[in-house]
């Protein structure tokens, strides 16, 4: 019997395990290296729009997480005052994109694609580098561990190290890496006594906040606002929400008080403001945020990871096509969330007031700014084999 095809997945974040799964599925021999001691994901929950379920049909999970997670799109657009600005209807976002916007908790994601996967597959507490990225003629190299390190050879590479990407950096030296993209974010998931609401986004001035009650009873928020790079607060960062967002509606300050200090997650966030030339180079390619790290205002990075994964297990054996089917497309989404980061994220008076009208006269003209911003996006179909969709690729079951 002809010996599989051999994998390196560097990191196993939900970008890594799923293209680790793709390729399991497909025949090869698989390893994960994770440098962190465990699958436990930074970050709190993950929004998955019907581009990325589908792409989740393929691995055979779709079904699973759609029944696991909460619909999105029952809400809207606030102001820090309460007022409505955009209204949103998560059976109107189902019928405009083939199926439903939905939010669960990253690792329950995160262990579902991890039981894909032959046991001893992944490595936690195990790093890996890219030691030559191989070509036609010989097999890519990566060095495992330290200390006594051990030399392992690959068909195959796959960087899915996040937006640090050191893989990107063996691949790409020259190019100028990742930029601070000008705001920071704070993340919770947390039970909230008495919460009933309906999902929200507030725009304020150089902030947003947003929370959404997701399917297991608790409570997702997050908030952002423009600061310099690396400003932490004084105390910690539940009291820097409260100052920053304790006077905006309800239930905002209701969730932050809810909040312990060690519940809430702070980054800085940054983004690959250049595109890459490639997603390839030799027999190694990137994924996620190693290759396209975005702005989270559209909510795509995990997203467009999870589709990433699909198709290198697609073009596993021509990565020119897998650079060709996926560079355009992540640059274009890239871009437009950077745009999107520019009108949540506006600072003076005159373009708040100016934005909020505009959204509110847009909303009432047609499909909210909600909907709109997924267009394009949402619709996405993975390529398939043998040109049919799996069975459980359909717009989604009961809420």
């Amino acid at each position: 019997m002809a010996q599989s095809a051999r994998a390196i997945v560097i990191g196993g974040g939900i970008g890594g395990l799923a293209a680790a799964a793709a390729l399991h599925q497909r025949g090869w021999d698989v390893t994960v290296f994770e440098r962190a001691p465990s699958l436990e994901p930074v970050g709190a929950a993950i929004s998955l729009a019907p581009n990325a379920l589908r792409a989740l049909d393929v691995l055979g999970i779709g079904d699973e997480i759609r029944d696991l997670a909460a619909w999105q799109g029952d809400g809207g657009l606030r102001t820090p005052g309460g007022r409505w600005l955009s209204r949103s209807n998560a059976e109107a976002a189902a019928a405009r994109f083939g199926g439903p916007l939905v939010l669960l908790a990253r690792t329950t994601l995160v262990d579902r694609l991890a039981a894909l996967l032959p046991p001893g597959t992944v490595r936690t507490g195990a790093a890996a580098s890219l030691a030559d990225p191989g070509d036609g003629s010989r097999p890519a190299r990566v060095i495992c561990g330290a200390g006594e390190a051990e030399e392992r050879e690959a068909d195959l590479v796959v960087g899915a190290d996040g937006v640090n990407s050191r893989v990107r950096g063996v691949l790409f030296p020259a190019h100028p890496g990742p930029v601070y993209a000008g705001f920071t974010t704070w993340r919770v998931l947390i039970p909230v006594p008495g919460a009933d609401f309906a999902s929200h986004e507030t725009w304020g001035r150089g902030r947003i906040w947003g929370t959404h009650p997701l399917k297991d009873g608790r409570v997702y928020a997050y908030a952002a606002a423009m600061t310099p790079a690396g400003e932490r607060a004084p105390d910690d960062e539940k009291a820097e929400l409260r100052r920053r967002f304790g006077n905006w509606h309800d239930p905002v300050p209701a969730v932050i008080a809810a909040a312990r200090p060690e519940d809430v997650l702070r980054h800085d966030v940054h983004h690959i403001a250049r595109p890459l030339p490639a997603f390839h180079a030799g027999r190694v390619a990137l994924l996620g945020d190693a290759a396209h790290a975005m702005p989270p205002t559209l909510g795509q990075g995990g997203n467009q990871a999870v589709e990433d994964a699909v198709v290198l297990a697609h073009h596993a054996h021509d990565l020119t096509a897998y650079t060709a089917a996926r560079l355009p497309r992540t640059t274009a989404i890239a871009r437009q969330a950077v745009k999107v980061a520019r009108l949540n994220m506006a600072r003076s008076r005159t373009a708040v007031a100016v934005r909020d009208t505009a959204v509110a006269a847009l909303s009432k003209a047609g499909p909210a700014l909600f909907l709109r911003s997924f267009d394009g996006i949402a619709d996405w179909r993975p390529p398939y084999a043998s040109g049919k969709e799996p069975a459980g690729n359909r717009q989604g079951r009961a809420r």
